[in-house]
């Protein structure tokens, strides 16, 4: 993770883990719980994800024990080819920006996932959280 996506600096933080992801709805829904923690920190966040028919993507909500709410807007993508492309409109360190969620290098027990950030409506996209899953 990288702190302040913003600054001059690339200090990157390293993170380990779990997340547990529970299928609901029949796969047309799931919860996801993600707690991890290094030296200094501790994320746990939740992520509930539910698949609209009508559009074909999915509406990804996310809450983090920090905060202790959910937040009202949903990145939203959908899965192509075996990448999954999510995007959402949110303010971050005060200001208001494009976020992008990219699932990458998809297994049936692996995959990747970097977050970004973009101040300029999604031209230059700033890579903000990496992570490797792995079952």
């Amino acid at each position: 993770m990288l702190p302040n996506p913003f600054g001059d600096t690339r200090d990157w933080k390293t993170f380990t883990g779990t997340s547990v992801v529970r299928k609901v709805w029949d796969g047309r829904a799931n919860l996801g719980e993600l707690e991890v923690a290094n030296a200094t920190s501790h994320i746990e966040a939740l992520t509930l994800r539910i698949f609209d028919r009508r559009s074909q993507t999915w509406n990804v909500y996310f809450a983090n024990a920090k905060s202790g709410s959910l937040d009202p807007t949903p990145m939203v993508g959908r899965f192509e080819g075996g990448r999954g492309l999510f995007y959402a409109t949110e303010n971050v360190a005060g200001r208001t920006v494009r976020v992008r969620f990219v699932f990458s290098d998809v297994t049936p027990r692996t995959f990747d996932l970097t977050q970004a950030f973009s101040s300029d409506g999604g031209r230059i996209w700033n890579d903000n959280w990496y992570a490797r899953f792995a079952r």
